[in-house]
């Protein structure tokens, strides 16, 4: 995708003067405002974006759960009694979900941007304008600013330490890896040309962290770290208790937990009848009570009738401005308050009320749905970023740095924050964080690149130029040298307090400030290199 930036800067230079961005958003008449304003509202709209794509990705995380929590049904013969025993066992492994799923799905705004990105520029000797910027950018992002936010989500006291090492440090090493690839392939091997032989190895090594890290999680010899695995949970996420209060920008509104409540009493999954109950031995087992002949039609209908009850309680709470919640609240400018808020939420929550309840086909059409709107949004996201360079002359690296990297890593915080809050160790929470930069770079940027050099290959023999990659090297040299301050960190928490999330409130503060400290590192010295400043 061309950057409007760009256009805008090379008719200033064959000009040889000031030229105002004749881009715009929606209107044609946004072109007579000053710039100052027209800046002003596209940031206003970039934050806009940023809650839309908060709101997405907690419904986006809530289907994930589903999907990992879906088990298969396992008859065996008991050998003492001959009895049937029907047991259910975990569909997904959680390694594999935190990389594909929970990873893959976080990082999907970069992915699908740049996919785009690609198709638009089929035949085009350069790379599109999505490059490596952004995505070193949104490296950063996921590293500093996400830990950042991890590490005081526990409650005051509460430890959270990743419980397999072994897997963590695979996954560390890959997420290193892919930035050292990157670096090789664009500066060592063929400087500012990317060959289809080099686009094809970076996708393929996605293929190989997943392998490694499943060889890992298994044990296998030879292929995995003698490292001992700690307790995780038979349970992805620790089972929740029916709450009445709700947060105002919870998906659901009373009435739909109400019927999600009622659903529950008879069905556990649209799809899927089962209900499970875990014992110590971590098998679990399937119990039907006894039903009355001819019950099955009704019992078809009851889970027809609180399905769309339960979608029809989505929209429903999409207009409601005032919750039962915030009719507690004594103060009358906190209520008008909520309400406003409630408000500006209206118009996303309507457009993400039609994604399906999560319990329908063990979570796959709402976690499918809720990967599109987050593309829907991010390409949004990119659009704005686009104007707010045209209109402000700030340097497009500069906005990928920051404003682009994070609104396309807005999903990777929110599902990050989610885990780390419900989720009884920290292991999703940080490998969120370590498998989105692998996903960036092998998937992110490899699969839009084998998309392009195939093209080129075959039309034209030639490979895939790259331009505007000043400064990447630089910036490249701060991102490794900042990571080792960071991991260095969460080493010693382990060591000194036992855990990388959580623990003393004021420790967990100071850690995250630092976490933020070494963002700001990176933002700024980067910036100034890709300006021409030092």
């Amino acid at each position: 995708m061309a950057s409007i930036f760009n256009h805008t800067r090379e008719l200033q230079q064959s000009l040889g003067h000031y030229v105002r961005c004749q881009s715009y958003f929606l209107l044609p008449g946004e072109r007579s405002l000053s710039d100052g304003f027209r800046g002003f509202l596209y940031f206003l709209g970039l934050a806009y974006c940023f809650i839309g794509l908060s709101a997405i990705t907690a419904r986006f995380f809530k289907s994930m759960e589903n999907v990992v929590k879906h088990s298969r049904k396992v008859v065996s013969m008991d050998p003492v009694t001959k009895a049937q025993v029907i047991t259910y066992k975990k569909v997904w492994n959680f390694t594999i979900a935190d990389i594909s799923l929970l990873a893959f799905g976080t990082s999907f705004p970069q992915i699908s941007l740049a996919t785009i990105d690609a198709f638009r520029n089929m035949g085009e000797r350069y790379a599109g304008g999505l490059g490596p910027g952004t995505l070193v950018g949104s490296a950063a992002f996921d590293l500093f600013p996400i830990h950042a936010v991890c590490v005081v989500m526990p409650k005051a006291g509460e430890l959270k330490k990743i419980s397999d090492l072994g897997v963590w440090l695979v996954e560390l090493v890959w997420s290193f890896w892919a930035y050292i690839w990157l670096y090789i392939i664009l500066e060592v091997w063929s400087p500012n040309v990317i060959t289809l032989v080099e686009a094809l190895l970076t996708v393929v090594q996605y293929g190989l962290l997943l392998v490694h890290a499943y060889a890992q999680d298994k044990r296998w010899p030879y292929l995995s770290l003698p490292m001992s695995r700690g307790d995780r949970p038979e349970e992805w996420v620790p089972e929740e208790e029916i709450d009445t209060s709700k947060d105002d920008n919870d998906v659901y509104s009373d009435a739909a937990q109400r019927a999600v409540e009622m659903g529950n009493r008879n069905i556990v999954d649209i799809f899927s009848i089962h209900s499970a109950n875990n014992n110590d031995s971590g098998i679990t087992y399937h119990t039907v009570a006894d039903t009355p002949a001819g019950s099955s039609t009704k019992r078809g209908k009851a889970k027809n009738a609180t399905f769309f009850y339960i979608w029809k309680s989505q929209f429903v709470d999409a207009i409601t401005l005032e919750t039962s919640e915030s009719k507690k609240v004594d103060s009358i400018y906190l209520r008008i308050a909520k309400s406003v808020w409630q408000l500006l939420l209206a118009p996303w929550k309507i457009l993400f009320a039609f994604v399906p309840p999560c319990n329908i086909a063990h979570g796959w059409i709402a976690f499918i749905c809720s990967l599109l709107f987050i593309s829907g949004v991010a390409f949004v996201l990119t659009r704005l970023t686009d104007l707010i360079s045209c209109v402000t002359g700030i340097n497009p690296y500069v906005i990928a740095f920051t404003a682009l990297a994070g609104g396309t890593s807005w999903p990777d915080l929110v599902a990050s924050k989610i885990a780390a809050e419900r989720q009884l160790t920290a292991d999703s929470a940080i490998a969120n964080i370590t498998c989105s930069n692998s996903v960036n770079i092998y998937v992110g940027i490899g699969v839009p690149w084998l998309i392009n050099t195939a093209y080129n290959y075959f039309a034209y023999r030639e490979p895939l130029y790259i331009e505007n990659a000043k400064g990447l090297s630089f910036s490249l040299l701060i991102f490794f040298a900042t990571s080792v301050g960071c991991i260095a960190v969460l080493v010693l928490r382990r060591l000194i307090i036992g855990a990388e999330l959580g623990g003393p409130r004021l420790w967990a503060w100071l850690t995250s400030a630092y976490f933020m400290m070494l963002w700001v590192v990176f933002v700024v010295l980067s910036s100034l290199k890709v300006s021409g400043i030092i």
